[in-house]
Order: structure tokens, then C-alpha cells, then sequence
């Protein structure tokens, strides 16, 4: 069991005794003062929990995030007078560096109810970055694309819901621009490598989109036209196979460049369990995976007998990479991100990886947390700051590309063709963004329904540098 089912299940154990206390408390109310009360109470305690504590949120808000930086990472000296953010005489800044300050936020009694933001002021890229109702601890707000506003003395930082204090910390972590580099995305399913990094692969000088599965299970939406669980399965296959494929050409990558392995959903950790053995699909009766790579732009190894197996997955992005040769690879955190099929296909790439010549830098991302899936929190368009992190043992180093409002709305396009993220979300999802809305201030997206347009649709990409390229001897041009 991972750690996030293994939070999901004590968070669910924790409900259910609360609800049999609140169950016992309601009928002693009916029978001692009137049959009434525990109605409306009951009514009002629900619309409470869709508002305020319907977030998933496995740490307590008042927990210090703790993070370590790589050795000799450059700590310019900042002190924040009032609302001013001022770098001492002298400091410079490079513009494109990655900028973390960390900062001391405590909610105001009002952010326990709205989301206390700190909202970065004074330059010409104004921003709010978004923490947990109730903070009260060490956070790390993303200064990225501030420089200029903080070298002229012109930042301030004012808390909204909350207050910002403490003697702040600043880390000015320089990067290569990847942008001009060969990258290759690595997306578990399709979506991922637009949610992750659709502004850093449309802007490289070249780039490769590689999706391992299909992504085919929980079709519901088609099965409401007509068909069965097989039918629908099999039909959403091959849309997400087709939109791995087309997607990244709005972004001018080439067809050539975007390939589609076709395993199948939530089965690579199975796969990996048994590298010889085929592990079929769960809902589309399948054990070939050619049905969903048939549009691929080249033959690839496991195209001999389509077997859904772990050495196959290895030999097909062994030959990806070897036609492709990148200088940077970006999949999957290995511990941020918990999601089953994004851990194995992070373990598989390092696995193909161990016959090259060469080996690529690595750059990781989180589409999915352990601890909080409301991260990155706040509204389309604002930045992200740093996520919640408990262990200071091993040092991160994070990356942040930042994100034109030109490049936020086609990034959002892009997420709007892909066919996973298009059906209406539940009645009861809704109903509770209703309410939340109207009693807790949360702002919808303005370019979709679904959550990864607010998710993703930031003024930043965040990744983090997980290994540096190691150049071959024999490395050569494709």
C-alpha cells in the first residue's frame, strides 16, 4: 500500500468515527430538546464540511515545511521591513534564476475560512501565492520572475487572510535555460506531460512527448452513450492515445517527435512485479497493447506481439531514446508524486537508461501529492509556491520556468483537447465548488471545469533537478 492510501485510509477511518460521534450527538439532541434540531443541524454541518473541510489534507497546517537546498547554494541577504522585501547594498540578481524565500505565514482568524494568500507586490509581475486555511508555520514562497522588482527595492509582500513575519531567507538557485536543450517528456498518461511542462517542451528547441498508457480504465462518460464497460473502455483508449499524439503538435512539436506506448492503465506496477509475464487491461478485455500505438510514427520493439509486459515497456524506451538522444529528460518526482503509474514509469525510464552511453539530465515533476490534492493552491494564473515537504534530509533543488499569460492560455488549450478532462465533473463536486464559492471566496477557473485547469494553468512550471547529463563519448546528432 502506498503512503497516500495509507493517509486516505486513516484520513476515512478518522470521518467515519467523527460522523458516529456527531450521529450519537444529533439523536441525544432530537430526543432531549426537539425531533427538528438534528435535521437542521445535520444540514448545516454538511454544508460546513463541503466548505471549510472537504479538503484533503494529511498534516496539520500549523507543521513548519522543512527543505534543504543543494551545498553552496546562493543565500542573497534580504530583510523585510513592514510589507518591503530589501536585498542588502550590493546583491545582484540574475533574472532567470529560481528565487525561494522562506517566510513565516500565520492565518488571521478569517483564513480559517478563506485561503490566506501572500500577494507580491510593487513590480510589474504582481502574483498571490496561495497556503492552507489555518497556516501557521515556515512556508516558501516563489520569487521567480522578480528579480528586477526585489533588486529595485520594490517588492513587498502583503498577507491577505494572514500575516507574513520572521527574519525571511532567500536561495538564488541558477539554471541552464532547458529551453534550447533536446527534452524528452515522459508522461504516464496523456495529459501529464502538458500539465507538467507544456511551456517548457513548447518552447524547447526540440522536443519528444512519450506516453506509456493508454489511460483507458474508469470510462463512466462513454458508457452513458450506449456502451458497455469494454466498448467504453477501448473507445477512451484510443482518444487518449489519439489526443498523446495530436496534443503536442498545437505546441509545433513534430508528429515524428510524440510517440504512444499503449500499456495499460494502473497495470505498470504489475508489470514491473513480473517483468515477463502480460498484464492485460482492467476494463477493455485487452492483452495487446497494439490497438492504442497504432498511430506511432515508427515501429517499435514491442510492436513484435504487443505483450503488455515490464521487459517490453524497457525495449520500447530504450529504442525511443536511442532515436531521440536527449540532453534532458522530465517524468515523473520519485517521491513527490505518488501516483502508482507515475512511480513506475520513473523507476522504467532509470532502468532503460542503464545501457546508454550517455545519460540525459533529469528533471522531476508533481502532478499528484501525497499530502495535500489541493496543491498548488490559489487560482488559475497565480505562481506555485513550493509544496509541503517534512524531511530536510536530502536536499532539493527546484527549477521554475516562468509562464507568459500568452503561454498560460495556450497551455489551457491545449488541456481543453485532451478528452479526459472534458466530461462535467459529478453533481456532488459541484454543489460543493457552489458552496465553497459562495462561503469560503474560491474562485473557478475561467478555462475549465475540471481541476487540473487551476491546477496547472499558472504563472510558473515547477520541476526539480534530480540528476545533472552525463555526455558519452559516442554521443552523436539523430
Amino acid at each position: 500500500m502506498s503512503r497516500k492510501q495509507q493517509l486516505l485510509k486513516r484520513h476515512r477511518r478518522n470521518k467515519r468515527i467523527t460522523l458516529l460521534i456527531a450521529l450519537i450527538v444529533l439523536i441525544a439532541l432530537g430526543v432531549l430538546v426537539a425531533w427538528w434540531l438534528p435535521l437542521m443541524l445535520a444540514v448545516l454541518g454538511w454544508v460546513a464540511h463541503e466548505a471549510w473541510f472537504a479538503d484533503h489534507l494529511f498534516y496539520s497546517p500549523k507543521d513548519d515545511y522543512q527543505y534543504s537546498f543543494p551545498p553552496f547554494t546562493p543565500q542573497p541577504k534580504v530583510h523585510l521591513n513592514g510589507e518591503q522585501l530589501r536585498l542588502d547594498e550590493g546583491v545582484m540578481l540574475v533574472d532567470e534564476a529560481t528565487l525561494i524565500l522562506a517566510v513565516k505565514v500565520k492565518s488571521s482568524w478569517l483564513g480559517r475560512f478563506f485561503d490566506p494568500r501572500v500577494e507580491l507586490l510593487g513590480g510589474t509581475n504582481p502574483d498571490a501565492q496561495t497556503f492552507e486555511r489555518g497556516v501557521n508555520g515556515l512556508r516558501y514562497l516563489n520569487l521567480s520572475g522578480q528579480a528586477q522588482a526585489l533588486s529595485q527595492g520594490q517588492l513587498r509582500l502583503r498577507g491577505r487572510f494572514c500575516r507574513v513575519s520572521g527574519e525571511p531567507v532567500l536561495w538564488a538557485l541558477e539554471q541552464p535555460d532547458y529551453r534550447r536543450q533536446r527534452v524528452m517528456v515522459i508522461a504516464p498518461h496523456a495529459d501529464d506531460a502538458e500539465l507538467a511542462a507544456y511551456g517548457l517542451y513548447s518552447q524547447a528547441d526540440e522536443a519528444w512527448i512519450v506516453t506509456l498508457t493508454a489511460g483507458e480504465i474508469e470510462a463512466e462518460h462513454y458508457q452513458q452513450m450506449g456502451m458497455n464497460k469494454v466498448e467504453a473502455a477501448r473507445l477512451k483508449g484510443r482518444l487518449r492515445a489519439w489526443d498523446s499524439l495530436a496534443v503536442p503538435r498545437w505546441a509545433g512539436v513534430p508528429q515524428e517527435h510524440c510517440v504512444q506506448l499503449g500499456y495499460f492503465c494502473l497495470q505498470l506496477a504489475a508489470m514491473q512485479a513480473a517483468p515477463n509475464q502480460a498484464v492485460g487491461s482492467r476494463e477493455a478485455d485487452l492483452n495487446d497493447t497494439r490497438l492504442f500505438r497504432q498511430l506511432n510514427p515508427f515501429t517499435l520493439p514491442g510492436d513484435a506481439d504487443g505483450a503488455p509486459t515490464w521487459n517490453n515497456l524497457l525495449a520500447d524506451l530504450r529504442e525511443v531514446l536511442l532515436r531521440a538522444r536527449p540532453d534532458v529528460i522530465v517524468l515523473p518526482h520519485p517521491t513527490l508524486d505518488p501516483h502508482p503509474d507515475h512511480v513506475c514509469a520513473q523507476q522504467a525510464v532509470l532502468q532503460a537508461l542503464q545501457s546508454l552511453d550517455w545519460q540525459p539530465t533529469l528533471l522531476g515533476y508533481a502532478n499528484h501529492l501525497h499530502d495535500n490534492d489541493r496543491w498548488p493552491m490559489g487560482n488559475t494564473g497565480q505562481g506555485i509556491a513550493l509544496p509541503p515537504a517534512f524531511d530536510a534530509a536530502v536536499p532539493m533543488q527546484p527549477l521554475c520556468l516562468s509562464l507568459s499569460i500568452e503561454l498560460q492560455r495556450d497551455k489551457a488549450m491545449a488541456l481543453g483537447m485532451m478528452h479526459d478532462l472534458q466530461p462535467p465533473a459529478p453533481f456532488k463536486r459541484r454543489l460543493r465548488r457552489v458552496i465553497q464559492r459562495v462561503l469560503a471566496g474560491r474562485a473557478a477557473s475561467v478555462y475549465g471545469e475540471n481541476e487540473f485547469f487551476r491546477k496547472a494553468v499558472r504563472r510558473q512550471e515547477l520541476f526539480w533537478l534530480l540528476k545533472h547529463g552525463e555526455p558519452g563519448d559516442q554521443r552523436g546528432e539523430s
